[in-house]
């Protein structure tokens, strides 16, 4: 009964659709449109949720352009990272860096974070590789014998010699198989043993024939230069005298620099000719405690003292003044172009350094070597730019120097001195990051001014003294 009642309202429904197709029709449309739109409008907040992060793609001409999505520090630093600046020490690169290059290059470099205001470092040198004689050696003591006899020679450094090192005996000529004819070749040790105080056992590789016996040490005077060279060893060598090396530890002490800049509530409300607000005086504050740091770290002395009113201790950075182990004497009369060639040699030779140093010297001082004429070495006469820093180049068998003016050197009395420093070996220690903490002096009812403070607690060490130079106008 319900089947049939049921199938005579479906045929009844049909029926009514037929007559009526228009208006089916119409509802139906409207449906269909009203679905598609809500789904088109979902899609849209979907995708437009997605883009919110937005895509980087490239322009017509190496440009870079955001789509689907703002601009946000992330696609910034992806697109173009060098556009924002890394808090407050990128800004501080850009305040006068020609003023104080020493500042300049280390912020440039890198620094490192100290946990302490005392910084223990360790450096390391190279062994010694030259030495002199102390006392005359005759040929004569030698007796007849068989070849190679073994001579005993006494130097000033016994200990840079090990069993199985040769040693170059410059300016004293070798001789050829025949033991009398002289060579090109300079005289060449071989040594056998070294035992402390009794000095060192050698033998002569291309020596002498005296007293009927071949390859005999020749006579040496006393101050003779002695270079060792590489070892030797045999064909049933396993084993070679060991070689170690220790580093020497330092330190240095991180120095508190602090500048404060203050402006008044009145002195900012009031009309000025110029625009001349506290950030001005910030970026001159900058300057010139930039100015007192670079001479802190140029020839500060390392020391911590009490200071009785402050009941408290002090520290003071050391300078890397004071750090070189290399000193090069000049006097103004003789200062040439053989004496820059000079310089040249003992900056970048028996450091194992780097080939690129920087040359950061006094008025007087850049004056002779701008005066002179250069032939042997080239000096360029275009600037060379790094660390942010204008440099004139000179180039040179040995290496290339990049000059600098320091009127730092002039402010203290050193305007014929100079410092040859390697980029690659000057670190800087962190205590206290550069940054800059306003004040509020107002709530606390000491002055109605705007004050900011700026502080920095660092240090320079030189962590390869030896690469570095001291230029000393005798």
């Amino acid at each position: 009964m319900n089947t049939f009642a049921t199938m005579r309202r479906v045929r009844n429904a049909v029926k009514w659709m037929h007559r009526n197709y228009r208006v089916v029709l119409t509802v139906l449309t409207f449906i269909l449109v009203a679905i598609l739109a809500f789904g088109c409008d979902a899609g849209t907040t979907a995708a437009l949720a997605m883009a919110i992060p937005g895509t980087i793609i490239d322009g017509v001409d190496d440009g870079k352009h955001i789509v689907d999505g703002p601009l946000t520090t992330d696609l910034t630093r992806d697109g173009s990272p060098d556009l924002l600046l890394n808090e407050i020490d990128q800004h501080i690169v850009k305040i006068r860096p020609m003023a104080t290059p020493l500042d300049q290059i280390s912020r440039y470099g890198g620094a490192l974070n100290a946990g302490s205001m005392f910084v223990d470092y360790y450096t390391v040198d190279t062994k010694p590789t030259t030495c002199v004689l102390d006392d005359d050696f005759d040929e004569t003591t030698i007796q007849p014998g068989t070849a190679y006899p073994k001579v005993r020679l006494y130097t000033d450094n016994d200990e840079i010699f090990d069993k199985s090192d040769t040693i170059l005996v410059k300016g004293v000529p070798g001789y050829a198989q025949d033991g009398v004819t002289t060579i090109a070749e300079d005289l060449v040790l071989y040594v056998c043993a070294r035992s402390g105080s009794e000095g060192l056992m050698v033998m002569a590789v291309n020596g002498k024939r005296v007293n009927g016996v071949p390859n005999c040490v020749p006579s040496l005077d006393a101050g003779q230069k002695l270079i060792r060279m590489g070892r030797a060893a045999s064909e049933l060598d396993v084993m070679s005298p060991q070689y170690e090396a220790l580093p020497t530890k330092k330190d240095n002490y991180c120095q508190i620099f602090k500048m404060q800049v203050e402006q008044s509530t009145l002195q900012r409300m009031s009309n000025k000719e110029v625009d001349w607000s506290l950030t001005d005086q910030e970026e001159a504050a900058i300057y010139d405690m930039r100015l007192g740091m670079e001479k802190s770290f140029l020839f500060g002395s390392k020391k911590r003292i009490w200071d009785a009113d402050k009941k408290e201790y002090i520290t003071f950075t050391g300078g890397i003044w004071g750090q070189c182990s290399k000193d090069f004497y000049y006097t103004e009369n003789q200062f040439s172009r053989d004496k820059v060639v000079e310089m040249l040699r003992m900056a970048f030779t028996g450091n194992n350094g780097s080939k690129r140093k920087i040359l950061i010297g006094g008025s007087k001082l850049m004056g002779y070597l701008s005066n002179l004429d250069y032939e042997r070495i080239i000096m360029s006469r275009e600037t060379v730019s790094k660390w942010g820093i204008d440099f004139t180049e000179i180039r040179s068998k040995f290496g290339t120097l990049y000059l600098l003016l320091s009127e730092v050197f002039d402010e203290c009395g050193m305007s014929e001195e100079g410092i040859i420093i390697d980029p690659m070996y000057i670190q800087k220690y962190v205590h206290i990051p550069f940054n800059a903490k306003e004040l509020d002096l107002k709530s606390s009812g000491i002055r109605n001014t705007d004050a900011v403070v700026l502080t920095e607690a660092s240090c320079l060490v030189l962590r390869y003294p030896n690469s570095h130079m001291r230029i000393i106008k005798k």
